[in-house]
């Protein structure tokens, strides 16, 4: 389903904001991991966002996403002090891992593994361009 304009603008807000919490507010909360929020997805209310995180630099990406989980209500609360006046309601936060280089590396090296010969010039084609 396509998300509306208005959809759109609050993602966009609510990347921008959650970005500049986790670089100046919890820069030191979760050890040296940087972190990334490559997506966020809105629910047609505004209530509700899906926040789709690239942690680089952790030692254990999914420690690190747990601990993001757990502290939810203190980023809500960050999130909620910037936002607060612009909007009726802060949404629900929901934290998940982005695959996406992971699936794009999986697909990468799948394809290097494959055996394709080369094409075969037909004598047809060879005649037809004299």
């Amino acid at each position: 389903m396509a998300a509306g304009s208005r959809q759109k603008k609050y993602s966009s807000l609510l990347q921008k904001d959650l970005s500049e919490i986790f670089q100046k507010n919890m820069a030191n909360a979760f050890g040296k991991a940087f972190i990334t929020i490559t997506e966020v997805e809105v629910s047609p209310d505004l209530s509700f966002a899906k926040i789709y995180l690239s942690l680089m630099l952790s030692d254990n990406p999914s420690e690190t996403l747990e601990m993001i989980r757990e502290r939810k209500s203190e980023i809500r609360k960050h999130l909620g002090n910037r936002i607060g006046k612009q909007v009726r309601i802060v949404p629900e936060l929901a934290f998940f891992m982005d695959d996406t280089i992971e699936r794009a590396n999986r697909i990468d090296d799948i394809l290097s593994k494959l055996d394709i010969p080369p094409e075969e010039k037909d004598e047809d084609d060879e005649e037809n361009k004299d």
